[in-house]
């Protein structure tokens, strides 16, 4: 795949990043994380995965960025499987389930984009 390719991966990859961020901030807020553990786990596991790929702009190689989104993949998958399952019985407000599809929608695009990048590779 062409660093061009890569790059672009890379692009669209931060820019569901951002739709992580917000779920997380939301949930890190949320008074029901004051009492929920599992949450709380899940507002860590989407932090780990920002963390870890940190802001485009200063990702050293497009090629660095997507080995880092890679290895960080199955833990952000889990936290939103757990979120999904969890997020009836922590509260049916819209606001919680529209975290959940948020997440979902923002993952599955990060896994699709990260199998593009190894189908090119």
């Amino acid at each position: 795949m062409s660093d061009r390719d890569n790059a672009a991966i890379t692009q669209a990859i931060d820019q569901q990043v951002a739709h992580l961020w917000m779920v997380r901030t939301f949930l890190k807020h949320a008074d029901e994380s004051e009492d929920d553990e599992e949450l709380r786990d899940i507002v860590r596991d989407l932090y780990d995965f920002i963390l870890a790929v940190g802001p485009l702009n200063e990702a050293e190689s497009p090629e660095a960025y997507l080995k880092l989104a890679k290895k960080k993949l199955g833990k952000l998958k889990r936290a939103t499987s757990l979120y999904e399952e969890i997020q009836p019985e922590v509260s049916g407000h819209t606001n919680f389930q529209m975290a959940a599809r948020s997440l979902r929608l923002a993952v599955d695009r990060i896994e699709a984009l990260i199998g593009e990048s190894k189908r090119g590779a």
